[in-house]
């Protein structure tokens, strides 16, 4: 099968369960896991940011930031594609029993004006307390589309000035680091809090991590304590995010070439009305004649490919690590005889 669903789904390469079982551990709940602190001081010197701290998923690490940044009777602003808000199983009102203020941006990302037409007057009392704006770079619903930084500094100067907290989800931030060439320590300047994640275009078989202040990840600790994420020998896990982050960064821009190629394929195609814009990993077509997305997502599991339904009339592709040349050619040879 050619398993194009998601880039959570690739295996640990053969130098990674190496890096993984040579791995000294120890009980991280007591900060006594060599391999994971490496890992968080690692990432963090890496955004320029004080601290870190590993978690299982990026979710965790969302929500963790969400609770580290609201309070009951405050609102997140964000964009009504955000992963926080469509796919973290409604976590934001049941953890931190906070609003949401959802944006319609240009797929997915928006802009500085628009979050400043958002901002609640904290002096009304009929509504929530604007607190927290969340980003998500690369945005997953778009297309796998990637912020021009400037927007992300001109909101970040917003959110300063009006005393709100800037967070990142950045599950699929070093697609667009591979993409921009941006300076990853411009976004530790921007941002108080980075959700990043390992097990998707990184390779690794888990692992998210939240980046932010000492104040703030020491908060995080407690608050993953009680998610239930405190783990122990966990250094086996952090070492598989070491080595992706020494050999799996660059590699990145052969799944975005691919996935051009992919997009380049579909064009044209009877059975395509449009694709996306592709930026890095992910293709996202609409199908012509109304078709419905399920019924092609079946016809194509039919002919050896894996997708997901993303919408009605959506199908969204996503390369990776163990999706090569010879796949590629494959997938483009079935798709154009259907």
């Amino acid at each position: 099968m050619i398993d194009l669903r998601s880039d959570t789904l690739t295996k640990p390469t053969s130098a990674m369960k190496e890096a993984m079982m040579e791995a000294p551990v120890g009980d991280d709940v007591f900060g006594e896991d060599p391999t994971i602190n490496t890992l968080e001081r690692k990432v963090a010197d890496f955004f320029g940011m004080e601290s870190a701290i590993f978690c299982p998923s990026g979710t965790m690490t969302n929500q963790i930031a969400i609770r580290v940044h609201t309070a009951p009777h405050t609102e997140v602003i964000c964009d009504e594609k955000s992963h926080i808000y469509l796919y973290e199983g409604g976590g934001i009102a049941y953890n931190s029993f906070a609003s949401v203020r959802l944006l319609h941006g240009d797929r997915g990302r928006i802009t500085a004006e628009m979050v400043q037409d958002n901002i609640n007057n904290p002096d009304d009392v009929h509504a929530p307390i604007s607190t927290l704006v969340s980003l998500e770079n690369t945005m997953n619903k778009g297309g796998g589309c990637v912020y021009d930084f400037k927007e992300i500094e001109k909101i970040s100067s917003l959110c300063k000035d009006k005393n709100l907290k800037l967070h990142l989800d950045g599950a699929r931030l070093f697609n667009a680091l591979v993409t921009t060439g941006d300076d990853p320590k411009k976004y530790g300047q921007n941002f108080d809090t980075i959700s990043i994640c390992l097990s998707k275009g990184l390779g690794c078989p888990v692992g998210s991590l939240l980046l932010g202040t000492q104040e703030d990840i020491k908060k995080a600790r407690r608050v993953r304590k009680v998610l239930g994420g405190g783990m122990r020998q966990a250094g086996f896990l952090a070492a598989a995010g070491i080595y992706a982050l020494d050999h799996h960064i660059n590699r990145l821009q052969e799944d975005h070439d691919r996935a051009r190629k992919i997009a380049n394929a579909l064009e044209g195609l009877s059975f395509v009305d449009s694709v996306l814009p592709v930026e890095t990993n992910i293709v996202i077509f609409k199908l012509s004649n109304n078709a419905l997305s399920v019924d092609f997502v079946n016809k194509l599991k039919q002919k050896g490919i894996l997708a997901v339904p993303f919408g009605k009339h959506d199908v969204r592709f996503v390369t990776h690590l163990d999706f090569d040349d010879d796949m590629l050619e494959d997938l483009i040879k079935k798709l154009k005889a259907i």
